[in-house]
């Protein structure tokens, strides 16, 4: 039983060491943030809640002089932690606004009026927090209304884009058509020019099939002539 009160006795004194200690880092943290020396009130928190990892006065003001920095995420995680450890209803309340006010600097507005809505189910009174739900919701609103005619628009530039390229594939093909037709024409007046006489091909054709009529017209009058001049030579009577 001595030994054990000994025992008791030291550690009663050693919680109240370290309580000192505690108390003793958050003092001048706060000192430091009047100061608006944000990181350093940031240490001196940090080295209060090294002491004791639930204090709740430590924990709070990091997250502040997190927030004060503009490191809004860090700021976030460290009153979603003390809002989730529960306890104070006061305590939570506050936790939530302030992570409504970390969401909102980060634009996440959905989950900034999420956070702002907890905060007064702990603490329905809060006029402060409902005028940051206002204010949260509405630019949430404008967001999505804004999202929504972004969304008109490049869907617009998206048929009008498409619109454009058919035209011009449209222009394209008209355009080759015509640099064909070109190419071709020109073949084919190459070809007459080659032509010493330019005669087309269809010209040609038709002349030589002339030439070939009158070939055959020829030779049956001569066939006729000769078979005509045989017959009718008389015989001599002797």
């Amino acid at each position: 039983m001595k030994q054990l009160l000994i025992i008791v006795i030291f550690l009663g004194s050693g919680l109240q060491l370290f309580a000192q200690q505690e108390r003793s880092y958050v003092k001048k943290g706060n000192e430091l943030y009047q100061q608006k020396k944000y990181k350093e009130a940031e240490e001196a928190y940090r080295e209060a809640v090294a002491k004791k990892e639930q204090n709740v006065p430590g924990n709070f003001n990091l997250g502040d002089a997190l927030y004060k920095q503009k490191q809004y995420d860090k700021a976030a995680d460290q009153f979603k932690k003390i809002a989730d450890a529960g306890g104070d209803k006061n305590v939570v309340a506050h936790a939530y606004h302030n992570l409504g006010n970390s969401m909102l600097q980060n634009q996440k507005l959905e989950e900034s009026v999420d956070a702002y809505k907890k905060s007064l189910l702990n603490n329905p009174k809060d006029e402060e927090t409902r005028y940051n739900l206002a204010y949260a919701q509405e630019k949430l609103k404008k967001q999505q209304q804004q999202q929504q005619k972004d969304g008109k628009n490049n869907k617009d530039n998206k048929d009008q884009k498409q619109n454009q390229d058919k035209n011009n594939q449209d222009k394209k093909n008209n355009d080759d058509k015509k640099n064909q037709d070109k190419k071709d024409q020109q073949k084919q007046d190459k070809q007459q020019q080659s032509n010493p006489n330019n005669i087309s091909k269809e010209d040609a054709q038709r002349m030589l099939d002339a030439l070939n009529n009158d070939e055959k017209q020829t030779q049956d009058k001569l066939k006729g002539k000769k078979a005509r001049g045989t017959a009718g030579r008389p015989a001599k009577d002797w």
